[in-house]
């Protein structure tokens, strides 16, 4: 599935063929980069791991990081949350659950995270500012939500909540990443339990 978000990374492609390809290189980029990540990894040698020339890649994506954005914007579009999760706690277990079973992804997103913060511009700081702003305004609706039908406590602002809700998710998973052992799920329930008004 194709989306807005991703499309605005990197060029298009003008004719329905061209759109095509373009998807068909981010659906192998995702299958090759759900195991190990693309870290160290070369434009040109991404091409030739996913079976398309250097010249393929550069036709639509100008460089490395912008190939790599657009590859996690895809992979995320791909893995939406079901309609019955309600924005908080309830989705962040529910992304937890499945990256357990794609660390490259995992990877892929600590890694391209951290790269945006080196500089004041470019395409990495863009997705990702624009991630967190959607991210924390869609929780802090249905946190607020929450609170008023008295599931979540509502002695916290639910903008704060939103923002240690995505905190805790993306600390818990670089945790994780170092040592598989330590529990994305379980620690995550955890918070949500801490979240619900003391009985």
């Amino acid at each position: 599935m194709g989306s807005d978000e991703d499309a605005v990374i990197g060029r298009r492609g003008s004719r329905p063929k061209g759109v095509a390809r373009r998807q068909e290189i981010l659906d192998r980029a995702i299958e090759v980069f759900r195991e190990r990540g693309a870290s160290g990894t070369s434009l040109r040698k991404i091409a030739e791991s996913i079976g398309v020339s250097h010249a393929a890649l550069l036709h639509y994506f100008d460089s490395r990081e912008q190939l790599l954005v657009a590859v996690y914007a895809h992979a995320e579009q791909l893995h939406e949350d079901p309609p019955e999760l309600r924005p908080g706690i309830d989705t962040m277990v529910h992304a937890a659950k499945r990256n357990v079973g794609i660390p490259g992804l995992v990877t892929l997103y600590s890694t391209l995270l951290a790269a945006s913060l080196e500089s004041e511009e470019g395409v990495g700081r863009d997705f990702f500012m624009a991630r967190f702003d959607g991210l924390r305004e869609t929780m802090t609706e249905s946190l607020r939500q929450q609170q008023s039908e008295g599931a979540v406590r509502d002695d916290v602002p639910a903008e704060h909540l939103a923002a240690l809700l995505i905190a805790a998710s993306d600390g818990l998973q670089i945790q994780w990443l170092l040592d598989p052992a330590v529990g994305l799920e379980s620690t995550l329930r955890t918070l949500g339990a801490l979240l619900r008004p003391p009985a």
